[in-house]
């Protein structure tokens, strides 16, 4: 099938199935698929976490060829409740990912995932490596202490506005330690407290998420549905050190070393810096490492979206005798 010619992007599709899966007795998370139902097994996992996704994401699949498996996570998008705290870990994602499986009666998978969907993509792989037949992994986030400190701290090296902004509504004392004061306002019941930190949240993660300026893309970040969920579910998780063990993605990843992934990572992503990605390579070598050299974070930035697009290109030859 032939893609867009200026994204590279497939024509836009409807699902052909769409549900809601109870997964506990808190979260119902929405599923749904597009594409072949016949192809091969394609899961996306959306960043943040708590983003959620969007219709756009069916597009980076050849409906021909695949079976296209799009969700949100628990706290996120079309989930219920949306932005909840309570039972949100990442090993009740893992369990979520494995009770769709099993619903979708899916022996294994080929896993998609940029930014914290490539943190969710490698703890799911190394939980469940036998149910992988491959990974697409973009902007790489370990989840390690040094790169949320950056996220909080850091990116003002190159986004000083949009930190001041960001950091505009605490007080002179918090600015010690921003992500406490955040949690505190994002858990705040009231909407009046915890919707303009939420919003502000986003509109700093927005802002520089992209090489260029977008308002598109600080607009989308600052919309309520994805910035409350986005704001309370990274807060939540990076105050718990993303329920892992230190370093366990790296720890863990020889686990995967037999599975064929491809990483794509941009040069400049200030949200993500390319050093996770190289440390992940480095522990991680049999992954085919692309680097695009005029890209920040944004999976939308041309060069990033073509790589994606690209590598499920590439494993349609790979996973055609699946």
């Amino acid at each position: 099938m032939q893609t867009d010619k200026q994204l590279g992007l497939f024509p836009e599709i409807e699902p052909y199935q769409q549900g809601m899966l109870s997964v506990d007795e808190i979260h119902t998370i929405y599923w749904e698929q597009s594409g072949n139902p016949e192809g091969v097994p394609v899961v996306f996992l959306h960043g943040g976490p708590g983003a959620g996704s969007t219709s756009a994401h069916r597009q980076f699949f050849d409906p021909e060829f695949y079976r296209i498996i799009i969700l949100d996570q628990r706290g996120a998008g079309r989930s219920q409740p949306l932005g909840e705290m309570r039972n949100n870990t990442t090993p009740l994602l893992i369990n979520d990912l494995e009770q769709l499986r099993e619903h979708l009666n899916i022996s294994r998978w080929l896993i998609f995932g940029g930014s914290w969907g490539s943190t969710l993509s490698l703890a799911y792989g190394e939980a469940h490596p036998e149910r992988c037949l491959g990974f697409v992994l973009r902007g790489i986030f370990l989840c390690r202490k040094q790169e949320i400190d950056w996220f909080l701290y850091g990116m003002k090296t190159f986004f000083p506005e949009a930190w001041q902004k960001f950091a505009a509504s605490l007080n002179y004392e918090e600015h010690n330690d921003i992500l406490a004061a955040y949690y505190q306002r994002l858990k705040n019941p009231d909407p009046k407290i915890h919707m303009p930190a939420a919003r502000a949240w986003g509109t700093y993660e927005g802002s520089c998420s992209t090489l260029l300026p977008s308002h598109e893309t600080v607009n989308y970040f600052a919309s309520d549905t994805v910035a409350l969920g986005l704001a309370r579910m990274e807060a939540h998780y990076f105050s718990h050190d993303i329920f892992l063990p230190e370093n366990s993605l790296l720890d863990n990843v020889y686990k995967l070393h037999d599975i064929p992934a491809v990483i794509v990572q941009g040069r400049y992503d200030a949200v993500c810096p390319i050093v996770s990605a190289n440390d992940l390579h480095q522990a991680w070598p049999q992954a085919e490492y692309t680097v695009i050299e005029n890209a920040g974070h944004s999976v939308w930035e041309s060069g990033i979206l073509s790589a994606v697009i690209r590598a499920t290109e590439k494993f349609k030859t790979r996973l055609s005798t699946v």
